[in-house]
């Protein structure tokens, strides 16, 4: 069975969870009633299950092909699809009005995302980072950047790429060598080589938009002198019309584990033409638009694959015959059970369940918080909603595509030998995940982020109106008799974060390799806490469902699943505390001539 967008999952969660017509008095949300979102569900479920998916395993079996004439070719059938993509106003979803889009919340667009994800994650690629490039110049550009430059984006009939990583340097980009000369007419010739550029050269789109990181000639070293660069294929006049080709090459093609329908591509900048972004020496700025959205869509890629990992091992689980049940045969007439009768393959499959649903729902959940930062009249609700964003990217691209790889792993797992061949589609799903754990700043860096900047930023605002919010949900469901076990666990879940955020206040200012340290187990500890408030608001908007008449068996199993993450899964916070609280002196104990 090939993937199954889960469309009812999306819609309980905009619908009932979040309440998406809450806000219908807001100009942002005035097009997104359910009925509307519904129906842009359903289509958008058709175009991913029966265009994109069939195309996943072509596009990782044949890769992509490059030439000696610097041009690349896409696999076999991605160009018609990108076409129906393009067709079809996908690519507008979000994208402002005023520049030919929909205007329609974020938060419906990343259901889209997700299906296209899910689908084909090599192909959904060069549009997320299209989409990337537009919110960049959409930010940073000038109005005659904007009026050139963003239609053609939002509509995908140009693509857009990122431009930061050169062969010596990744995440420190104050390493970077790329320079840009300025020009008599106010361009600037700009030199260097970038590497691992997804979609940096394809046959898709009729031109192709590079964001390029580069240091003018005389800029202060470090991050403190990048400047940020338009750099397009071809150089197109005012009206949009395109022009000769700029001095941008592919040299080349990564082989790489997975996404191997994505270009990953060796740039080579030769004096190329390119145009400032913004004011000089302050491009950092402008591009972290482009890579905190690029890290929610990596968040989003765990689970997406995870999805349909899921599935396929779902699938798997009850098909496959192997063995009897601990209490006694299932299938009698038959020569064995199917192993999803087994508790182990129940505990993987509960555990994928878990993290998906609520993994998704916290993507959701931040989404119409960052929505709300643009679109709500109160203050209030709009610091919130920016504070929210900044706290939450790190720990759902780091969080959720950790977990996402490891469903991944447990959906090969359940398929046993079957899902270490290339004849089930499990292997590539966990190939592909592989990557979503590395670029767009490894999860290590996403870690250290959270607790080096995220925490204390505004006087730790942020996660304090997080805590606080916690506390108002756990005190305003305490008498709760049915969701007494969810709150309970969340109440843990929450103490134990909140110990583990003064530990590290008054341990890793003292020893910054304490805060090191703790990184990761930390990012973890709050991403489970959040998945807890996910599952015990999912849970009461079922039970409210219940109470009122509704049959949908969705409400029953949100209930199971949430009972069953705060039994099997939540107690994995007070060993992330205690190995955060152990600091860093056994970790740094030996030298490095030891290892």
């Amino acid at each position: 069975m090939p993937y199954q967008p889960p469309i009812r999952d999306f819609a309980f969660i905009l619908r009932d969870v979040l309440e998406l017509e809450r806000y219908a008095n807001l100009p942002a949300f005035a097009d997104a009633s359910m009925e509307t979102v519904e129906q842009i569900l359903e289509e958008a479920g058709r175009f991913t299950g029966e265009v994109l998916a069939p195309l996943n395993a072509v596009g990782d079996k044949e890769g992509c092909h490059w030439s000696p004439d610097f041009t690349v070719r896409t696999p076999k059938g991605f160009k018609a699809a990108y076409d129906q993509l393009v067709e079809g106003g996908w690519p507008a979803l979000g994208a402002d009005p005023a520049y030919g889009g929909q205007g329609l919340p974020y938060v419906v667009s990343l259901a889209f995302s997700e299906m296209s994800s899910s689908a084909n994650m090599a192909f959904s690629m060069y549009p997320g980072l299209t989409h990337g490039a537009y919110s960049a110049i959409k930010v940073g550009g000038s109005p005659e950047q904007k009026d050139l430059y963003l239609p053609k984006l939002a509509s995908f009939q140009w693509g857009g790429t990122m431009n930061l990583t050169e062969p010596h340097c990744g995440t420190d980009l104050g390493l970077l060598c790329t320079k840009a000369v300025p020009q008599a007419d106010g361009t600037y010739q700009i030199s260097g080589q970038k590497i691992w550029i997804s979609g940096g050269e394809q046959d898709l789109t009729e031109n192709i938009v590079h964001l390029v990181l580069a240091r003018i000639e005389g800029a202060p070293m470090g991050t403190r002198g990048i400047s940020l660069f338009i750099v397009p294929k071809f150089i197109p006049d005012k009206q949009g019309n395109l022009g000769k080709r700029n001095s941008v090459k592919c040299l080349g093609l990564e082989e790489k584990m997975g996404i191997h329908g994505n270009a990953t591509c060796v740039i080579s900048h030769e004096e190329a033409t390119g145009w400032l972004i913004g004011e000089e020496n302050r491009g950092l700025s402008i591009m972290f638009v482009m890579m905190n959205e690029a890290r929610l869509g990596v968040g989003m890629q765990g689970i997406a694959q995870a999805q349909a990992a899921y599935q396929a091992a779902a699938e798997f689980a009850k098909d496959r015959l192997q063995g009897r049940s601990l209490t006694g045969p299932k299938n009698p007439d038959g020569p064995a059970d199917p192993i999803i009768v087994h508790p182990d393959v129940r505990r993987m499959l509960m555990d994928a369940k878990a993290i998906i649903e609520g993994g998704r729902a916290f993507l959701f959940w931040t989404a119409l918080h960052g929505d709300l930062a643009e679109a709500s009249p109160d203050e209030a609700v709009r610091q919130k909603g920016h504070d929210y964003m900044a706290l939450m990217t790190p720990v759902l691209k780091g969080f959720l595509t950790d977990r996402g790889f490891q469903v991944c792993s447990d959906a090969m797992q359940v398929h046993g030998g079957s899902g270490f061949t290339e004849q089930f589609p499990v292997s590539q799903y966990l190939r592909d995940c592989r990557i979503a754990l590395i670029y767009e700043g490894t999860n290590g860096i996403q870690a250290l982020d959270l607790v080096g900047r995220k925490l204390a930023a505004e006087g730790g605002r942020g996660v304090m109106g997080f805590f606080a919010e916690l506390d108002g949900f756990i005190a305003a469901n305490a008498e709760n008799e049915g969701l007494a076990a969810l709150i309970a666990g969340l109440a843990k879940a929450k103490a134990e974060l909140q110990e583990a955020t003064m530990w590290l206040m008054q341990f890793g200012l003292a020893n910054p390799d304490n805060a090191g340290a703790a990184s990761t187990d930390y990012m973890h500890l709050f991403g489970l806490t959040a998945l807890a408030y996910m599952w015990a608001m999912m849970a009461k908007t079922a039970q409210t469902k219940i109470a009122g008449g509704a049959t949908d068996p969705i409400y029953q199993e949100k209930l199971a699943v949430g009972r069953y993450y705060i039994a099997h899964v939540l107690p994995e916070t007070t060993g992330r505390l205690a190995k955060l609280k152990a600091g860093a002196e056994t970790m740094m104990a030996l030298p490095a001539e030891a290892f």
